[in-house]
């Protein structure tokens, strides 16, 4: 075990050893998981040099910041057989676990519209420099947007559609076909500084016999249906995504978030950030 990281002090406070690149570590250490954060511009290749070591990655998000990378990541999981699991943590918040049980349960109907909105706070003075710069920070759709965009598709269970999006460098907003579903997606991180949260993060979903509404930041889900008036769900606990990630790895099975999962909302939010850059242009995206 050991890290490889700018500031030597994390290594000494997990008591592992230092090194000062993650070749060194992969070199020295040969390990069977590598977790992957740091300067969003530089993950990509951190991430098909892991695979190519043969170790399984658990990612933060974004996974990589530029198309291109993406397609060395595939290209890579596969010649080594190893996997990819993206940090997509909204998942397994009590609130979407039980939006997604509604769902399953016919209680809404069949899904039609997502309506996800994201903001969160800067705190300019606290960011390091290259988050502050576009070429090594990717853009604010590659890097926020990647959590609604997978939920979108785990939630709808689509395998085509289409994205586009406008915005500028601190917020933008995705329009995102998903199979018979359409989506939209508002990230920014224009949070005030005296609000209550790092984020209010909501989602609406709109289904063809009711409503439910995700309230992450207030730990709420509410719901109301034709023949039922609005009432608070009742949560389930919490599941840990990197915790099942880890179990997976050790079983030797994919994860449930696993290499074409995060490789299809890392696409698909990159093509969001492209179409941004582009004055709107609309991407296909197939699984």
């Amino acid at each position: 075990m050991g890290i490889s990281d700018p500031d030597p002090s994390l290594a000494r406070r997990c008591g592992v050893p230092a090194y000062p690149d993650h070749r060194s570590l992969l070199d020295a250490e040969r390990p069977d998981v590598v977790v992957v954060a740091g300067i969003y511009s530089e993950r990509g290749a951190v991430v098909v040099d892991a695979l190519r070591a043969g170790a399984h990655v658990l990612a933060d998000k974004p996974l990589c910041t530029s198309l291109s990378d993406v397609d060395l990541i595939a290209a890579a999981a596969r010649e080594s057989g190893r996997s990819v699991s993206l940090l997509l943590e909204k998942r397994g918040y009590p609130e979407t676990l039980a939006a997604r049980s509604l769902l399953d349960s016919g209680a809404l109907g069949s899904l039609s519209l997502v309506a996800a909105s994201g903001p969160h706070k800067l705190n300019r003075a606290a960011r390091p420099s290259w988050f502050l710069d576009r070429s090594t920070y990717g853009g604010v759709l590659g890097d926020l947007a990647v959590h609604d965009i997978d939920l979108v598709l785990w939630l709808s269970g689509a395998t085509e559609g289409t994205v586009s999006a406008v915005g500028g460098p601190l917020h933008g907003a995705v329009l995102l076909r998903a199979g018979e579903v359409a989506a939209t997606i508002e990230v920014s991180w224009l949070t005030p500084d005296a609000a209550p949260w790092h984020g209010d993060y909501r989602m609406r979903l709109t289904g063809s016999a009711g409503t439910a509404e995700l309230l992450w930041a207030r730990e709420e889900l509410t719901a109301v249906t034709h023949d039922r008036p609005l009432w608070s769900v009742e949560l389930p606990e919490r599941r840990r995504p990197a915790a099942a990630a880890l179990d997976a790895f050790v079983a030797g099975e994919e994860p449930e978030i696993g290499t074409a999962t995060s490789l299809l909302a890392t696409r698909i939010a990159l093509l969001a950030q492209d179409s941004a850059d582009s004055g709107g242009v609309v991407h296909r995206w197939a699984a």
